[in-house]
C-alpha cells in the first residue's frame, strides 16, 4: 500500500486560516467591547475580557510547544482549534461579564496552541530556503488581521450583534481542522516520554502571577501585587531547577546558552514592550493632545501594521541570499529609527506619527520573522516546537511588561504634573477622556483653562513615555546586533513532504 503523503500546499492553507482565525481575536473585540459591556453590564471586569485571553495564551504556548515535541503537531493542533472554536461559541452564549471572561480563558487556552503550531509546522513543512517566503506570508495573515479587526468587529456589531464576532470563528476552525485531518500525515514514531507535570504547574504559577501581578498592578493594593510577583520570582527559580534536572524537560534551558537563541528572544522581549507602549498611547497622542479623531488615531497607528507584512514578505524572500544577521540588525535599526522619529516628531502632527509608525512596523517585520525562522533552523526537530513557542511567550511577557510598565510612567508622571499645578483636588487622571471627547465641548465640565493645562501635562508625560519606547528601541537593537549569522542544525523530522 502507497504511503500518504502530505499535500503542503493545502496544509499550509489550512494553517493561514488558523492563523487569522487566532490572531483577528485579537483586534476584533476591540471595537465590540462597548456594545458587550452595554448589554452585559460588569464593568469593573472590562480590561480582563483581554487579559484572561492574553493570560491563558501565555501559559499554554510553552506548554503545546512542548507536547508538540512529544506527541506531534498535527493532534496539538487540532485540539487548539477545537478549543479555541469551544471558547469561541460560549464566548458568543454568555450573559454576563464574568461568563464572557472565563470563556475567553478557554479560548486563549486554545489559541496558545494555534499559534505555535501554525509556526512550527510551517518550518516542518518548507526546507529552509522556501522557509522565509511561508512564514512571510504568515505574518501577512498577521498584520492584515489587526488591519481588518477592528472594522470587522464595527460592522458585525451594527449588523448582526456582536455574538457574531465569536461565531465568526466557527468556519474558518472547521475548514482548517478538515484539511489538516486528510491531508498532513506525519508519519511520527511512538516513543515513551516521561511527562514533566512538575515543570508545566510551577511555569503555569510563574507566568500566571507574573500576568495576574501585572494586570492589577495599578488596582490592587501594593502589598498583594508585590506578593503576587515574589511568588512568580520563587516559582521561576524552582522551574528553572526542575528544567535542570528532570529527565524530558518542559524547556531545554541549554538552549539559551546559544547566543542566537538567547539574543533573539531577547530582541523579541524588547520590541514587545516597546510594540505595546505606542500601540496604547499613540492613539491617546494623537487624540488628546494633537486633537485629532480617533479615525485619524487609527490611520496612524495602523501605519505600523502595515509596514509590518510589507517587510516580512520581503524578508522572507531575501533572508537566505542577505543572511540572518544582516538582516536582524536592518530591523533593529528601523525599530530605533522609528521610535526616535516618534519621540522628535509626533507633536508637529498625525502625518509625522503615522511616518514613525510606519518605519517601526517595518523593524518589527523584518527582526521578527527572522529571528523566528533563525531560531527555528538553529535546533533539531525535536526541540522545534518548545523554540518556537519560547520566542512567542516572550512577545507576549514584553506585551503584558510594556502595558504596565508604561501605563504606571504615565499615571506618575500625570499625577506629578495635576499636584504641581494645584489641580490634584479638581481633576483627576479620568479627565483625560474628556481631551478625547468628539461629542463636542458641550459634554466637557472643565474649564478652557484647565483643558489647556490637562493637555500640556499630557504631552509633556507622553514625550516621556515616547522617549522610554526609544531605549527600547536601542536595547533592540543591541541584542538584535549580537544576534550571529546562523548555524544550521537542519534536522529531518516526520512530515512527509509533496
Amino acid at each position: 500500500m502507497k504511503e500518504a503523503t502530505t499535500h503542503r500546499s493545502l496544509v499550509f492553507f489550512a494553517l493561514l486560516l488558523a492563523m487569522f482565525m487566532a490572531a483577528i481575536e485579537g483586534t476584533i473585540i476591540a471595537t465590540a467591547m462597548p456594545s458587550i459591556a452595554a448589554e452585559l453590564g460588569g464593568f469593573s471586569l472590562y480590561s480582563w475580557v483581554f487579559s484572561s485571553y492574553l493570560l491563558m495564551q501565555a501559559i499554554a504556548i510553552p506548554i503545546f510547544g512542548k507536547l508538540a515535541d512529544v506527541v506531534g503537531r498535527k493532534p496539538v493542533f487540532i485540539l487548539g482549534i477545537v478549543v479555541f472554536l469551544a471558547g469561541s461559541v460560549l464566548c458568543g452564549f454568555a450573559d454576563s461579564m464574568m461568563m464572557l471572561v472565563l470563556f475567553r480563558f478557554l479560548q486563549g487556552l486554545g489559541a496558545g496552541a494555534v499559534q505555535p503550531m501554525t509556526s512550527t509546522l510551517a518550518a516542518d513543512l518548507y526546507t529552509l530556503e522556501e522557509r522565509g517566503r511561508v512564514q512571510g506570508y504568515i505574518s501577512a495573515v498577521w498584520g492584515l488581521s489587526s488591519i481588518v479587526g477592528p472594522l470587522a468587529g464595527g460592522l458585525i456589531v451594527h449588523s448582526v450583534g456582536w455574538q457574531w464576532i465569536f461565531w465568526i470563528n466557527i468556519p474558518f476552525g472547521v475548514a482548517a481542522i478538515a484539511l489538516v485531518m486528510v491531508y498532513l500525515h506525519e508519519g511520527l514514531e511512538r516513543e515513551k516520554r516521561s511527562v514533566d507535570y512538575a515543570g508545566a504547574v510551577l511555569l503555569l504559577v510563574a507566568v500566571g502571577t507574573l500576568m495576574l501581578g501585572l494586570t492589577e498592578a495599578s488596582t490592587w493594593p501594593v502589598a498583594a501585587t508585590a506578593g503576587l510577583f515574589a511568588v512568580s520570582a520563587l516559582a521561576f527559580v524552582l522551574f528553572v531547577r526542575q528544567e535542570r534536572r528532570a529527565a524530558d524537560p518542559l524547556m531545554h534551558m541549554e538552549l539559551w546558552n546559544s547566543a542566537l537563541f538567547r539574543n533573539a528572544n531577547l530582541a523579541t522581549l524588547w520590541s514587545g514592550i516597546m510594540m505595546i507602549g505606542l500601540i496604547t498611547f499613540l492613539p491617546t497622542f494623537v487624540q488628546g493632545v494633537l486633537g485629532g479623531s480617533a479615525l485619524v488615531a487609527g490611520f496612524a497607528l495602523s501605519a505600523m501594521t502595515l509596514g509590518w507584512p510589507i517587510s516580512a514578505v520581503l524578508a522572507g524572500k531575501r533572508i537566505v541570499t542577505v543572511g540572518v544577521q544582516r538582516m536582524v540588525r536592518a530591523g533593529g535599526a528601523a525599530v530605533l529609527l522609528g521610535t526616535v522619529i516618534i519621540a522628535l516628531l509626533a507633536s508637529r502632527g498625525p502625518v509625522a506619527a503615522g511616518i514613525g509608525s510606519f518605519v517601526v512596523g517595518i523593524g518589527l517585520g523584518l527582526l521578527s520573522l527572522t529571528a523566528i525562522i533563525a531560531i527555528q533552523a538553529s535546533v533539531p526537530w525535536n526541540q522545534r516546537g518548545v523554540a518556537t513557542a519560547s520566542n512567542m511567550l516572550m512577545r507576549i511577557l514584553g506585551n503584558a511588561l510594556g502595558a504596565a510598565l508604561f501605563g504606571g510612567i504615565l499615571n506618575l508622571l500625570m499625577s506629578n504634573y495635576l499636584r504641581r499645578q494645584g489641580l490634584q483636588d479638581r481633576v483627576s487622571l479620568d479627565s483625560i477622556q474628556d481631551l478625547m471627547s468628539e461629542a463636542g465641548p458641550a459634554t466637557v465640565h472643565l474649564s478652557a483653562e484647565v483643558m489647556t493645562l490637562l493637555r500640556a501635562g499630557l504631552s509633556d508625560s507622553l514625550h516621556v513615555v515616547f522617549w522610554g519606547t526609544a531605549l527600547l528601541g536601542l536595547l533592540t537593537l543591541i541584542a538584535a546586533w549580537r544576534i550571529p549569522e546562523l548555524t544550521r542544525v537542519e534536522s529531518p523530522g516526520p512530515v512527509m513532504h509533496e
